[in-house]
């Protein structure tokens, strides 16, 4: 596939290609997300591995594919909001900036024009 071909691809083609061909789909599926891990940094690589690991086991283990779907997005959710998410560690770092603030000595500079 080129990369204008996947660039375009849309909702319809990957529906279509899952309903007729589920093993094709699959193999794409596949080698469209190992191309977006190679791509990213060495030091994100494995943490991505794993997390795709973690979703194709989601995915595996799932009753339907709604369920696998309910699943990821509470999985997603977490990651965002709950215990030590993206919420949660922002507020973390803002705290700390804001205490690194009140908490530092500021050494002034003397203007050049003095």
């Amino acid at each position: 596939m080129s990369d204008a071909d996947r660039q375009t691809m849309d909702f319809e083609h990957w529906s279509t290609l899952a309903s007729r061909d589920p093993v094709a789909f699959e193999q794409l599926r596949r080698e469209l997300i190992e191309e977006v891990i190679d791509a990213a940094s060495q030091r994100c690589q494995q943490r991505l591995r794993g997390l795709q690991w973690r979703i194709d086991q989601v995915r595996e283990h799932s009753p339907s594919p709604m369920a696998a779907c309910i699943s990821l997005s509470n999985m997603m959710w977490d990651a965002f909001a709950g215990e030590d998410g993206l919420v949660e560690t922002l507020n973390r770092r803002d705290s700390l900036y804001r205490r690194i603030r009140k908490e530092a000595t500021i050494i002034p500079f003397p203007s050049p024009r003095q």
